[in-house]
């Protein structure tokens, strides 16, 4: 099979659907590959560099268009390269069928196959053709960036000599794909991150990353169900956006930074952000609004455009962020379609075989043997996101501290019983052991009390082999037998020198193994 990537000529798109990496794979897979010239340039993609990967380089699109049975695009077709395709021949692309009905009818009577790679369905098996997710993973990243390159101001708090710098808020609206690698690139810049999602189940990732969920005071029967949307966030219901709006409305004057990601599958982007939050919002703020394209998050968004408000909040609306990282982008697409036409081929012969019967296939076909095949069935596999609807209790954060405090009280009546239940042992062994054995036993209760209760409570994260539960118990097993090492007993003074050896074998051996590595992080 013969499969070529034109040249995008939608304005200011950097991106290419095949790069001399994802060519390589496809030459595997039994294809030959075509480009046209310069279609990988802005990308940083040279003709030589496909030359060099066995790509042939076609002068001009026509001619590409009569050469290759699958055309593989990122931007929709336009009509001229619609009217190119001929019976037979499959277009894999973004498409965005909702809003392009008149394109689907063109290939439709050109009996053309179209695949939209905004269409594949949300399971497991077709996590690895997911193109939007791997556009919005980028998207949520440089968003961030562009943020930081309006904002003026650093993400992280420093002290300084000259004077102490706050750290930045940033607000990230969605948990979705670009809204956790926002979460996630704004955290690892020092900000401090709160984000909100309709979707309560999604808390506790946004925790894990380091930011703080925004949550909402609501009855169940206002809460959204994700079910039916195949894992994308579901319209809210008028009180459930009541509330939320209300939320935003008290936050928004302590926030720096908005990132509005929220979008609901072929509808305009829901309005989160309204004016008055902006007029709200302090001089220097950043609103960067990821649904741009649909309409925007933000009421006064302009698509394609960065403003600047009458009180100083600059507003970017940009559409193309993915292209703006053309070559990482590129990269993970052309993985996207190496994969999907790796599915296509199942027999590794070059041979296209366009299984109806497969979830994803069928669920990406728009077009197929002069018949409009969107919108398609819901697959056979549950989405990966798609849970059985159950009652949800999103605590507040009176609850959650409520919550803490008991925890806490609860933990201090267990230790408060340990040692009750410790000076009870020791009493009734006192009653019958002399005064030397006690005099060494009580060391060595003491000693293993006190490791316990220096280490137990000390981060996971931290316990590096020089921070270990058996080194921070031999620190204390050390003190102990250098106590009683100059005993009378030579039975005491023996068994104190050697947990003085073997605990000290411990201790040095962790200090070797942790400066060992750290040197791993050292640069050469």
């Amino acid at each position: 099979m013969k499969i070529g990537a034109p040249k995008e000529v939608h304005e200011g798109e950097a991106r290419v659907a095949i790069t001399p990496e994802s060519a390589g794979h496809l030459q595997k897979l039994g294809h030959e590959v075509f480009i046209e010239a310069g279609a990988g340039t802005l990308a940083g993609f040279t003709d030589d560099a496909y030359r060099d990967a066995g790509v042939e380089v076609v002068k001009t699109a026509p001619s590409l268009f009569k050469m290759i049975d699958v055309v593989a695009k990122v931007r929709p077709p336009t009509e001229t390269e619609a009217k190119r395709l001929t019976k037979g021949q499959t277009l894999i692309s973004f498409f965005y069928p909702s809003s392009n009905e008149a394109l689907m009818e063109t290939l439709k009577s050109k009996g053309a196959t179209a695949i939209a790679m905004d269409m594949v369905p949300r399971i497991s098996r077709a996590q690895k053709m997911d193109a939007l997710s791997s556009m919005a993973n980028i998207a949520g990243y440089r968003a961030v960036i562009e943020a930081g390159n309006n904002f003026g101001r650093f993400f992280t708090g420093q002290v300084t000599a000259a004077g102490k710098v706050p750290p930045a808020k940033v607000l990230v609206i969605g948990a979705g794909v670009a809204g956790l690698a926002a979460i996630g690139t704004s955290t690892s810049l020092g900000a401090i991150t709160y984000a909100f999602d309709v979707r309560p189940e999604v808390a506790e990732q946004i925790e894990s990353m380091g930011a703080e969920f925004v949550y909402l005071e609501f009855d169940d029967s206002e809460l959204p169900d994700g079910a039916e949307t195949g894992g994308y966030a579901p319209p809210s219901s008028p009180e459930f956006q009541a509330k939320q709006l209300a939320k935003f409305r008290e936050i928004a004057p302590d926030i720096d930074i908005v990132i509005s990601t929220a979008l609901i599958p072929n509808r305009p982007a829901p309005v989160l952000w309204t004016a008055d939050m902006v007029k709200s919002m302090k001089p220097g703020s950043v609103i960067v609004d990821l649904a741009a394209e649909r309409g925007g998050n933000c009421e006064l968004t302009v698509p394609d455009e960065k403003i600047v408000t009458d009180n100083g909040v600059t507003i970017i609306g940009y559409t193309d962020f993915p292209s703006r990282m053309a070559a990482q982008s590129s990269t993970l697409y052309g993985n996207n379609i190496r994969h999907m036409v790796a599915d296509l081929t199942p027999e590794k012969d070059g041979v296209v075989v366009h299984d109806m019967e497969d979830d994803v296939i069928r669920g990406a076909t728009v077009t197929h043997e002069g018949s409009i095949t969107w919108p398609p069935p819901p697959p056979k596999i549950a989405a990966i996101a798609t849970k059985p609807k159950q009652k949800v209790i999103v605590p507040t954060a009176e609850e959650k501290r409520a919550t803490e405090v008991a925890a806490f009280k609860a933990q201090t009546r267990n230790q408060v019983g340990l040692l009750v239940i410790g000076a009870a042992l020791l009493l009734f062994v006192g009653f019958f052991a002399p005064a030397s054995f006690m005099q060494h036993f009580i060391v060595f209760v003491l000693s293993v009390f006190v490791g316990f209760q220096v280490i137990w409570n000390v981060s996971h994260s931290l316990h590096t082999p020089l921070m270990a539960v058996t080194n921070a118990i031999s620190s204390i097993i050390i003190l102990g037998a250098l106590v009683q090492i100059g005993s009378g007993s030579w039975l005491v003074i023996l068994l104190a020198a050697l947990s003085v050896f073997m605990a000290g074998i411990n201790i040095f051996g962790g200090f070797l193994v942790t400066r060992r590595m750290l040197a791993m992080f050292q640069k050469s």
